[in-house]
């Protein structure tokens, strides 16, 4: 395992960052009278999680700061799963695809969960 230089070495970054890029292209199906509530509530949301992890890497030299931020990326992790719960109701998901989501970001959120508790 080589040492981490950058945010862009941690897993939980990449997964966030794909996750985020994955409810993009779901998103782009949504009709476009929710494009300025759901979609946008969404997708800021799931992008929040991945820009945590960034900027509380820019100020990991303060453990807590970093611990801060890997806190406040679950927080947008779970709005992001309540807005998938949202698509569903709203017939713009299929239940594939929500259960789906929920299980990545689920997992996605165990590793977040477990980089906050080893942060050392």
């Amino acid at each position: 395992m080589s040492p981490i230089k950058s945010y862009r070495d941690l897993e939980v970054y990449d997964l966030a960052h794909d996750l985020a890029m994955e409810i993009f292209s779901i998103t782009l199906t949504f009709p476009s009278n929710e494009k300025y509530s759901l979609i946008d509530q969404i997708r800021r949301s799931s992008r929040s999680v991945s820009v945590n992890i960034c900027e509380g890497w820019g100020k990991r030299h303060y453990k807590q700061q970093f611990k801060k931020y890997l806190i406040d990326s679950l927080g947008s992790l779970e709005e992001t799963t309540e807005w998938i719960r949202f698509s569903f109701d709203c017939n713009y998901l299929d239940l594939d695809n929500k259960n789906l989501l929920l299980r990545k970001y689920h997992e996605l959120g165990a590793k977040i969960y477990k980089l906050h508790e080893n942060w050392k």
